[in-house]
């Protein structure tokens, strides 16, 4: 269990039992379904919740005030990335995405009545949640102000209408965080507001459920559609017009965890890879002892190393109240594409064991490879990043020039 200065006694013993937890009780049960929760069912989700409720390692994310660890980003690091060493473990402690990403924001901007009314349910396991911006093309995706998801006053309230895609957790949410434009077009940086929509309103409706590459997250990718859909005043999620600035307040910290859980499979997957190594003989010695293959290994850790500095050094500027924008693209764009090659490197080293259902390298590798899209592609965070160093550049020497 990887620990640094940053990390109290209580966060240590929290992962330690996080670890212990997700070796005893979640991995058992990932392996039983194949590393696809949903065929499990919502029996699953809650028997997996109660145990890690009783482990005393539910919801470290949130406050107290609703049942959780009240951890700082630094401290999630180091739980999540033991909890991640599971493709269930995440759905056991209630952080896996979108639930996670929703409950930081709705705890950050909600009104106390939309915190008892949506929050506390949520963060007790009671329900699920879906967050829904992305649209089909030419709409939002990448570029989040592309957003074509309109929603129009109305006496009483608004009247919302739009397609979204590759909401997760859709199917079998309580509600949904549907990002809509109430002022400017497509293309423009502001006007757009967050609504909180209950999934019994007949104008919200599921389309289908898209097939895609992954399978572990509950709920899975689906396309929706609000036509006609009225919600209330108190629906508006902080306030009018102000829906991308609430949204920076979720992604941020969102792919900064997502980049912690992954880190734990990639963990996962180079400790399955090195056993199998150490054991498996081959050309009159052990894998283990081959050159090429020590290779692999090394590379391996110091990707996991690599990932787990840059993400506690966004997390860090996160927990100073920094934006952090800068630093979470560089931790999201090296982390999902180090994730990456320590999977694949894992299971080349497995051989044919390796790409079999007998052990889940196959599985993890399916389900890392769309997180170099989710939470902006790399190419789009490359750019970002460029952006901002040139930025930096052309302002130091304007302000050298003027001085």
């Amino acid at each position: 269990m990887p620990v640094n200065p940053d990390h109290s006694p209580e966060v240590v013993d929290l992962a330690r039992r996080t670890a212990e937890f997700v070796r005893e009780v979640v991995i058992p049960a990932e392996e039983e379904h194949g590393g696809v929760a949903a065929t499990g069912g919502e029996a699953l989700r809650t028997r997996l919740q109660e145990a890690a409720r009783g482990a005393g390692v539910f919801a470290p994310h949130v406050s107290s005030e609703y049942g959780g660890h009240g951890l700082d980003m630094r401290g999630r690091a180091l739980v999540f990335e033991e909890a991640g060493y599971s493709l269930f473990g995440p759905l056991a402690l209630n952080i896996a995405a979108p639930d996670e990403g929703n409950m930081h924001m709705l705890e950050a901007i909600a009104t106390p009545e939309q915190k008892e009314r949506y929050l506390r349910p949520l963060a007790e396991g009671r329900v699920r949640s879906c967050f829904a911006m992305t649209e089909p093309a030419p709409g939002a995706g990448s570029d989040p102000s592309a957003l074509t998801t309109r929603a129009e006053k109305v006496p009483g309230g608004w009247r919302i209408e739009g397609r979204k895609w590759f909401i997760t957790g859709a199917d079998g949410a309580a509600y949904a965080i549907c990002m809509a434009r109430t002022s400017g077009e497509p293309g423009a940086r502001g006007g757009a507001t967050m609504f909180l929509v209950d999934a019994d309103n007949p104008g919200m409706k599921i389309v289908r459920h898209i097939d895609t590459l992954d399978e572990a997250f509950f709920g899975g990718h689906c396309e929706v559609l609000f036509d006609g859909c009225v919600v209330p005043d108190e629906a508006v999620l902080g306030e009018v017009d102000k829906g991308f600035e609430y949204a920076q307040v979720r992604l941020g910290p969102a792919r900064m965890t997502h980049c912690m859980r992954w880190l734990g499979i990639a963990r996962r997957a180079q400790d399955i890879a090195v056993a199998r190594a150490a054991d498996r003989q081959l050309f009159g010695s052990r894998l283990a002892e081959l050159g090429m293959v020590q290779q692999m290994i090394a590379d391996n850790e110091i990707d996991v190393a690599a990932s787990r500095g840059l993400i506690l050094q966004a997390c860090r500027e996160l927990d100073q109240g920094r934006s952090g924008a800068q630093s979470t693209a560089i931790a999201k764009t090296f982390t999902a594409e180090a994730v990456w090659r320590v999977v694949d490197r894992s299971l080349q080293i497995c051989g044919a064991l390796g790409i079999s259902g007998d052990i889940l390298l196959s599985r993890f590798l399916r389900e890392v490879r769309p997180f170099r899209i989710y939470d902006g592609p790399s190419e789009t965070h490359r750019w970002a990043i460029a952006r901002r160093v040139v930025r930096r550049h052309l302002d130091g020497r304007t302000a050298g020039a003027q001085s």
